[in-house]
């Protein structure tokens, strides 16, 4: 197992209860149906290209905008509707935690840096609690929008195992 790196910035902490096994929300990050049946904010489709789950392996993928306002959205920003991502895995605890580092390369204007998450699951009585890390991004701004980001996506994964708060 790769150690982890800290956070550079401050980080902020979703939390989510899914009614659903362990095993069955494991999946969902760390297989290519699972990631693309979820992965990425409304209106943008996700596919993998490659998946190495292992500290140091890296998750490879394209996230094109597909919906309407994101399409104008992208437009507007300048920015490609579909964009190559990557990240790599830090630490690889099989049904307890995640730890990734993503390059955040997408945007105009600003240089490419490192952003850590790290996503952490924990079995309770029929019940799966995750609690999600997110590093700050270069401004308030972006790191909001990050957040909203995976707000909606956890929404998505919520449609799919069943939240049950």
């Amino acid at each position: 197992m790769a150690k982890t790196r800290a956070p550079e910035r401050a980080t902020t902490t979703i939390e989510r209860r899914y009614k659903a096994s362990l095993g069955g929300v494991w999946a969902l990050w760390t297989t290519k149906d699972g990631i693309e049946s979820w992965w990425g904010p409304g209106g943008f489709q996700v596919r993998v290209r490659q998946l190495d789950l292992k500290p140091g392996g890296e998750l490879l993928y394209t996230m094109t905008a597909v919906g309407s306002p994101q399409v104008e959205f992208m437009k507007k920003a300048g920015m490609p509707l579909s964009t190559d991502a990557s990240l790599t895995f830090d630490e690889v605890v099989p049904q307890r935690r995640l730890a990734y580092t993503t390059v955040a390369d997408f945007v105009p204007g600003v240089e490419p840096y490192d952003v850590f998450t790290a996503v952490e699951f924990f079995a309770e009585s029929g019940h799966v609690r995750m609690v999600l890390t997110l590093e700050a991004m270069h401004d308030a701004q972006w790191t909001k929008n990050a957040t909203m980001g995976w707000e909606e996506q956890l929404e998505k994964l919520a449609k799919i195992v069943g939240a049950s708060s």
